[in-house]
């Protein structure tokens, strides 16, 4: 798949135009066959500027009742990144963490990395539902990178729930990560894992 093929997507509608909703078929193909990727297996090279653009595009189409874009992304890539990484474990050797350090390696790897950065806003929207469509801009996220062609991966990890590291990052105190999707080149199609039987989870409400 080239880089050309990746970003081959339709101009936005603008405000007000009709958007059809047409059958997809390839759509639910790809979402039956869904895996995310070892985030230690991605490797250059990552998204250009371009292509995260156009993650970031497509991700800010989910679900947000009231329109309040409850959510911002922060872009790390290249060398900043890999300063971004030296911080944290600057941080965790402060404390003596060893274990934190080693967990690094799934953010230092991948050469590409948006976090999600959950905002909720005072509005008679509640903060539940600003919550969610934050989780949805991670999910989306996740799924357009795999269709463009790349590995991606959803972590949290430590440094998503440590003040002093979200401090790092830029978050303010009424933020939080949502989560960091990690992106690059699949050095090795992921593997089918257990998945959960559908039936043991429905209910059907009867009067």
């Amino acid at each position: 798949m080239t880089r050309r093929s990746r970003t081959a997507l339709p101009p936005a509608p603008t405000f007000g135009e009709p958007v059809p909703q047409p059958e997809a078929p390839q759509v639910l193909d790809f979402l039956a066959r869904r895996r995310s990727a070892s985030a230690m297996t991605l490797g250059g090279p990552g998204p250009s500027s371009e292509e995260i653009e156009t993650l970031i595009r497509l991700a800010s189409r989910v679900p947000d009742h009231g329109k309040l874009s409850p959510w911002r992304f922060v872009v790390l890539a290249g060398e900043h990144k890999a300063a971004f990484a030296d911080r944290l474990e600057a941080l965790a050797r402060t404390r003596g963490d060893d274990r934190a350090v080693g967990k690094l390696g799934k953010l230092r790897t991948p050469p590409a990395c948006i976090a999600v950065i959950s905002r909720p806003r005072e509005a008679d929207i509640r903060e539940w539902e600003q919550v969610l469509s934050a989780g949805a801009v991670c999910t989306t996220l996740l799924y357009a990178a795999s269709a463009m062609g790349f590995g991606a991966n959803w972590i949290t990890d430590w440094y998503a729930y440590d003040a002093e590291a979200c401090a790092v990052l830029g978050l303010s105190a009424a933020e939080k990560v949502a989560g960091f999707i990690l992106i690059g080149e699949a050095g090795e199609p992921p593997r089918e894992r257990e998945r959960p039987l559908p039936e043991a989870l429905v209910s059907t409400w009867t009067a």
